[in-house]
């Protein structure tokens, strides 16, 4: 299976595919066959359980050339056997203005490392090369302290309250600089 993926200074970003989401759904060791990677015992992260894994499966039934656009799995480079580390990517394609949401998520034992960081400065990258993206943003809750620096630290800034009751919302605009 050919995936499409991403490459940074410790991590590879996998876009996932309706046969990977599949498979997370099935087997954790049939998914470390497929990503030629460790599935870790409490996998997957919060906030991408099951509920999250089927609605992304639903979007590229409906959408064949949405990988990338979805889910990306986030592996280490750092070992000689990759470790899956957690699930970052987009809720969709970008709307009629141009703006897409970004969500991220790492396991707890590789949380506070900068992977997440690493992650979104990545899929920003890969965002902002597509000329019909003018914004990406996120919604977090106040006290998610590390989940607020990840974004701070890609120059996301507030913008306000977000899509539900006590949520923020986090922008970051295209620049002539990205």
């Amino acid at each position: 299976m050919l995936l499409r993926t991403l490459e940074s200074r410790r991590i590879t970003l996998v876009a996932a595919t309706a046969e990977l989401l599949e498979t997370d759904l099935e087997s954790h060791s049939a998914l470390a066959n497929l990503l030629g990677a460790e599935v870790p015992d409490n996998w997957p992260p919060d906030l991408y359980e099951r509920q999250a894994m089927k609605f992304a499966l639903q979007q590229l039934h409906e959408d064949p050339k949405l990988p990338g656009w979805s889910f990306w799995y986030m592996l280490s480079k750092t070992s000689d056997q990759p470790q899956l580390l957690g699930l970052c990517g987009f809720k969709g394609r970008p709307d009629d203005t141009g703006s897409v949401e970004i969500g991220y998520s790492v396991l707890e034992q590789y949380q506070a490392q900068g992977y997440a960081t690493e992650a979104v400065t990545r899929l920003l990258a890969w965002a902002f090369s597509h000329q019909n993206v003018k914004e990406v943003s996120a919604e977090t809750l106040p006290h998610l302290r590390q989940s607020i620096r990840v974004m701070e630290k890609n120059g996301f800034s507030l913008t306000g309250a977000g899509s539900e009751h006590g949520v923020i919302r986090y922008a970051v605009k295209k620049t002539d600089g990205r």
